[in-house]
């Protein structure tokens, strides 16, 4: 069973002893909810740090606010420094939805500003669930909300190890296909650089460079190498890499979405008046031409559907579609969290 170790320097105690019993034994019955009461201070958080102990599931603890998502995700890091504790929230700083006037033909970009850091953070969360049994999410009301289908993002990435046969080429071309971007002056999460038979990865979940050495068609030699300082840190025999974003899709689910938002969109302007109808065509067939020349476009997750295949108003895949079949959910302030 996955191994969770709870450090703390101190134990439970006054009422938290009978309620860790409690609530572990109905999760041994297969009880699906349960409520923890207590008021401010308590140790409730502790409560169920000892709970996930016992129980040795990946644990996804939702809060309303990224405050107190914040807040727990310390909590928990403090708790479980052996074990991976993720954070997933929101990472837009600024969102303004685009929007169409018709009558002064006045189209409104899509504009977003996207926090970088936790774009980083959120990718480590699905790449910590899909490699880590051992893995604590805290997330906001963000882990419901649409993400990329998670068999492409584990079934596109790829592993590296020390003596493959892997051609500079083939990685190079791999890498573009799950939306890393060549830069070869500046390196951050997301991008790569080729210095001859050296190549510099930094995934979107990783702070430091992962360098790839090749000896002919061979991989000589797989580090991680500090980021500032370009000091080696650890030598390693496998890497596996994973997308540098959550919306991927192979070169055929790209070419069946093409042909079914082009569907949708010829079925959409008969209906439309003419002003309307030349700014959606205008605007969709940017975005596909967009997609065939990059792989992705600005607002690409507005046509998940058509890349997952789904039906209308079948549900989006989120975040807890990257969990296992068998996971704990804690709702924190749940008076709060569930409406």
């Amino acid at each position: 069973m996955t191994a969770f170790h709870l450090k703390a320097d101190f134990k439970p105690t006054g009422s938290q002893p009978d309620a860790i019993r409690k609530l572990t034994g109905g999760l041994a019955r297969g009880e699906r909810f349960q409520t923890l009461l207590g008021v401010t201070g308590s140790g409730k958080t502790f409560t169920i740090a000892n709970v996930v102990e016992a129980v040795r599931k990946p644990t996804l603890v939702v809060a309303h606010n990224k405050t107190l998502a914040a807040q727990l995700y310390n909590e928990f890091k403090s708790f479980f420094p052996e074990n991976r504790v993720e954070y997933f929230v929101s990472y837009y700083d600024y969102y303004q939805p685009e929007s169409y006037i018709a009558k002064r033909d006045l189209y409104i970009e899509k504009d977003a500003q996207i926090n970088p850091k936790i774009e980083q953070m959120r990718l480590a969360a699905t790449a910590s669930l899909l490699s880590r049994p051992d893995t604590i999410i805290v997330a906001s009301v963000s882990c419901i909300y649409g993400l990329g289908n998670p068999a492409n993002f584990q079934g596109m990435g790829f592993e590296v190890k020390v003596r493959d046969r892997m051609r500079r080429d083939d990685i190079i071309r791999r890498l573009i296909e799950i939306q890393f971007e060549r830069n070869d002056i500046e390196l951050a999460p997301g991008r790569f650089r080729v210095k001859g038979d050296t190549i510099d990865i930094v995934p979107g979940y990783f702070n430091n460079i992962i360098r790839i050495e090749l000896f002919g068609d061979e991989v000589d030699r797989i580090s991680e190498i500090d980021k500032t300082s370009g000091q080696r840190l650890e030598t390693m025999d496998y890497f596996f890499v994973y997308p540098a974003r959550h919306f991927v899709a192979p070169e055929e689910e790209k070419e069946r979405a093409i042909v079914s938002i082009q569907e949708e969109l010829e079925e959409w302007l008969p209906n439309l008046g003419m002003l309307e109808a030349h700014r959606l065509r205008q605007r969709t067939l940017y975005d596909i031409d967009m997609i065939r020349e990059t792989g992705t476009c600005k607002g690409i997750e507005n046509y998940s559907r058509h890349f997952d295949g789904r039906k209308a108003g079948e549900q989006p895949y989120c975040l807890l579609d990257y969990f296992p079949e068998d996971f704990m959910m804690v709702i924190d302030e749940s008076h709060q969290t569930l409406p």
